[in-house]
């Protein structure tokens, strides 16, 4: 395209000079020719394909307006017309380019091959396949700096990864042997095993490109009135007003036929609507492509939209304001005479390091518990390792089936498990059981069989971003977060209290889930349902957008969702509905530009003071200004 628009420039400067300085009449003719034939090559194409359709198009009118301006002995403005025409087109193709190129670098950062290890007589050899080779199961070694070719976990070796391809995220990720890691990531420093879980055809990476080349295909509502107006009726009625252009002054008015061609042409060439019909997608486009590289994936251009529209934001509890798994939240000791409760501060929110009593009941249970794979026994080791305890030796480590596990600490039986695993607790220790579990909160008692030292409750507990996220959203024009949960109301209530929700609704199965969502949409407009899209499905569904976080590597949550948050953390969602609410700015600000700058030329060139290249200038120009608008949404989010 930038060779026919060069060629197109050369034959027009030459036949421009041709006519004053060549003797023969013949070559000037020639050479505009040569720069029509070029400036429309593409053009000629997408208007025969449209014509088949039976439709007229913008590259049909600059044809014709080329061509009539020729017909009427000026080839020269016709040639310009052709000119501007085709450097517009090279020009909105590189900048809409760079929206694409997003796409295009993501299809790209899957590596061609893969280094698999395999067993050879007792010994470890390296073998350099295909990445499309590599099975499931296999075990690829990857080395500091390469690109990881697949999705699967580590099984040897410890390094960091950059994985902001997946999730957006520019800080390496430390990777430890069982963590997940994705294909198309980088590799860090150390070398790492990792045991392939998925074919590259199905890998996160993949699914992502899928998600968002499918995305560009379908357009936003407003789209696809602005096609439908134009494509459909607007171009008809731009050749009607051409003709009755050209007939009019002929028939009533005596002007002559050069000069009602030429005003006739000027018209259509004002009227045609580039810049309309490119005023969305520059916009829709590129937002897409800010997103993408962000770790947000929308579904098409009409989630896009919804999420501008968005006024009510509900927020699943479990996974989503929650991070989903157990933490100490309490620490009691039952053997002072007022026993008092004392959070830990790294959870509760409520500050303050522990006491030294409260430091060796916490220290005996994680001693305990750090030989367990319960997730409650490493709720208890991270937290004693949170509050740098040291952990004393423990020896004769048993795990009692159902109850919880026991060993020697200074040759005492310790046990840490449920309150049955112990004799009767009575009095004040009974009372501060029956209060912890009122709370929802999980009771696992530290201590000797007959005698029972304290109490830890457990529960899933706020994210630390989760109040400041509300807050944000409050900040862009949300007027209501609404917590949704099928949790008890006394835990769903203080949860809500400490983010800041506006409403809560507790106890809700599914189905009275989306029940009250469509209630809330009924009353006061879109809402968008944000959950970890495994268990929030109806809810997801129901919602005019639903939003899943935390997806990356979930096949559920991407097929669930309109919008996907690759990153299992709330950050990214108050930008993803500013970035929708920016796009419809930009949308609106392209359309009434368009809008005015085309009937502004109308009415010039009916008055007959437009001359054909500066209606050109004019509309083209429009263009390129309206596609460079949409493109500041490709700038990097606050």
């Amino acid at each position: 395209m930038v060779r026919m628009t060069g060629i197109t420039l050369l034959s027009l400067l030459l036949g421009w000079a041709s006519e004053y300085l060549v003797p023969f009449a013949f070559v000037p003719p020639v050479l505009y020719a040569i720069a029509y034939l070029n400036g429309s090559f593409y053009s000629i194409q997408e208007a025969w394909a449209s014509l088949r359709q039976r439709q007229f198009d913008v590259n049909l009118l600059m044809i014709a307006a080329a061509l009539g301006a020729a017909l009427i002995g000026q080839p020269r403005e016709g040639a310009i017309l052709m000119l501007l025409f085709s450097l517009s087109q090279t020009l909105e193709t590189f900048a809409m380019g760079r929206t694409h190129a997003s796409i295009r670098a993501l299809m790209d950062m899957t590596p061609k091959t893969a280094r698999v290890v395999r067993a050879d007589g007792g010994h470890e050899r390296e073998e350099e396949v295909p990445v499309e080779q590599v099975a499931v199961g296999e075990v690829v070694r990857v080395r500091p700096g390469e690109q990881i070719p697949a999705d699967g976990v580590v099984i040897r070796g410890t390094s960091s990864v950059n994985e902001a391809s997946i999730t957006g995220e520019s800080l390496p990720v430390e990777k430890l042997p069982e963590a997940r890691v994705f294909g198309g990531t980088v590799n860090g420093q150390g070398a790492l095993d990792i045991r392939v879980t998925t074919t590259t055809d199905d890998s996160t990476l993949a699914r992502i490109v899928k998600i968002v080349s499918e995305a560009r295909e379908q357009k936003a509502r407003s789209q696809h009135f602005t096609d439908r107006i134009i494509g459909q009726y607007y171009a008809y009625t731009v050749v009607g007003f051409t003709l009755l252009a050209m007939v009019i002054p002929l028939l009533f008015l005596g002007w002559d036929w050069s000069t009602t061609i030429y005003r006739a042409i000027t018209l259509m060439v004002a009227a045609s609507p580039c810049a309309l019909v490119i005023s969305i997608p520059a916009a829709i486009l590129s937002a897409l492509a800010s997103a993408s590289w962000n770790g947000v994936l929308f579904k098409g251009g009409k989630h896009l939209e919804t999420a501008s529209q968005v006024r009510v934001v509900a927020f699943d509890k479990t996974g989503t304001l929650t991070v989903g798994r157990p933490g100490v939240v309490a620490v009691i000791p039952l053997n002072a005479h007022r026993p008092t409760t004392q959070p830990t501060s790294w959870e509760s929110g409520k500050g303050g390091p522990l006491s030294q009593e409260h430091s060796r009941l916490l220290a005996m249970a994680g001693a305990v518990e750090r030989f367990s794979e319960h997730p409650l026994a490493r709720a208890i080791v991270t937290a004693s390792q949170e509050h740098n305890l040291t952990l004393p030796e423990a020896s004769d480590f048993a795990a009692l089936a159902g109850a919880g596990v026991q060993a020697h600490l200074n040759g005492k039986l310790v046990q840490v498990g449920r309150p049955s695993l112990f004799s009767p607790v009575r009095g004040d220790g009974a009372t501060i059981i029956a209060e912890q579990e009122q709370q929802g909160r999980t009771v696992v008692l530290v201590g000797e069989p007959t005698r029972p030292w304290g109490v830890i409750a457990l529960a899933d507990t706020a994210r630390p971003e989760s109040a400041d996220i509300v807050a944000g959203l409050k900040h862009i024009g949300i007027r209501r977060v609404v917590l949704l949960t099928g949790d008890n109301p006394s835990v769903a209530e203080r949860l809500g209290q400490l983010v800041g929700v506006d409403e809560i609704r507790a106890g809700l199965t599914p189905e009275q889930k989306v029940e009250m969502i469509r209630q809330i949409q009924a009353s006061e407009g879109p809402v968008a349902m944000v959950g970890d899209g495994i268990n929030d499905a109806p809810a997801l569904a129901s919602a005019a957008l639903g939003i899943a976080m935390g997806a990356a590597g979930t096949d559920v949550a991407m097929e669930s969702a309109d919008v996907v948050l690759m990153r299992d953390e709330l950050a990214q969602l108050p930008g993803t509905l500013e970035l929708a609410r920016r796009a419809r700015q930009v949308v609106q600000q392209n359309l009434v530009f368009a809008f005015v700058v085309m009937v502004a030329l109308v009415l010039l060139s009916l008055s007959g003071v437009l001359p054909l290249t500066l209606a050109m200038v004019a509309h083209e120009g429009s263009t390129l200004l309206v596609v460079a608008n949409g493109l500041r949404l490709l700038s990097p989010w606050r």
